[in-house]
């Protein structure tokens, strides 16, 4: 990959003023690149916030006028010659009391549009990840580290090889079987690979520990012709892939989410 965009090119983009040959070398950067993609984001967010914002708290035309009589009125006609400097006064507190607004409002903003481009940065490495790794599993054809589509058999197997503990649902939507798991990485944490089949389709489920705040409550994407859905917890992140039905892969995600706040019986 190479360098990052610089900020000009940033801007430039943000504002539509690149030529087309720029666009194309930008575009194909960027999709290759999680994070000049933040960048870019942050920066559309971040002008079309602040064009919002100095629009939202304008003076209105009559506040001068009312400053005015409010200065004539308490002050005595033997102070009339001192008129002129307070309404300069109070005027440019007026004044500065509404940029002060713009930008209070202009840093709320910024940090929301901020927090946005992190989770939607996040939330596409995470993606690709998922995917990539699902499509690594097809390719080796291996048998799982457990072979097993007894849950009783595979959660235990996790015990003392994960920092998380996790629940595993007692019944599956209809055609849909657990084949086994395995112990993996994601996002620079060991997760679990849980390995379902959906018909004659192949899932990846992948649940880690929640520790990053700024990945979105829930995911639903398309990637290299997969179908990616998955939920968080307080305490969990899980993301499944598949080519399977987009409706019945929610489906087992659903009943994985389930399990995580439903009380489980006691393992034999």
């Amino acid at each position: 990959m190479s360098d990052h965009l610089s900020p000009s090119i940033l801007n430039s983009l943000a504002d539509g003023e690149l030529t087309d040959s720029q666009r194309a070398i930008a575009d194909a950067h960027l999709a290759e690149c999680p994070s000049c993609t933040s960048s870019a984001l942050f920066q559309s967010l971040l002008k079309s916030a602040t064009a919002q914002a100095g629009q939202r708290h304008q003076l209105p035309p009559q506040f001068a006028e009312r400053l005015v009589r409010s200065a004539q009125q308490e002050n005595p006609p033997s102070r009339v010659s001192l008129q002129p400097a307070k309404k300069l006064a109070l005027a440019g507190w007026a004044t500065a009391f509404a940029l002060l607004l713009i930008c209070a409002t202009i840093f709320v903003v910024q940090r929301s549009a901020n927090q946005s481009a992190i989770v939607a940065a996040q939330n596409a490495a995470l993606v690709t990840e998922a995917c990539d790794q699902h499509v690594a599993t097809l390719a080796a054809n291996l048998p799982p580290q457990v072979l097993s589509s007894d849950r009783h058999t595979v959660k235990p197997w996790f015990q003392g090889k994960l920092p998380f503990s996790f629940n595993l649902p007692e019944s599956l939507p209809a055609d849909t079987k657990l084949v086994g798991a395995n112990l993996t990485y994601l996002h620079n944490q060991p997760a679990a690979l849980l390995l379902y089949s959906i018909g004659k389709h192949r899932v990846s489920v992948f649940i880690s520990q929640n520790t990053s705040a700024a990945i979105s409550a829930g995911i639903s994407a398309e990637q290299a012709g997969f179908h990616v859905a998955g939920f968080s917890t307080n305490d969990l992140h899980a993301v499944a892939v598949s080519d399977a039905d987009p409706a019945r892969l929610s489906s087992l995600v659903a009943a994985i989410e389930q399990a995580q706040t439903s009380p489980q019986k006691s393992l034999p």
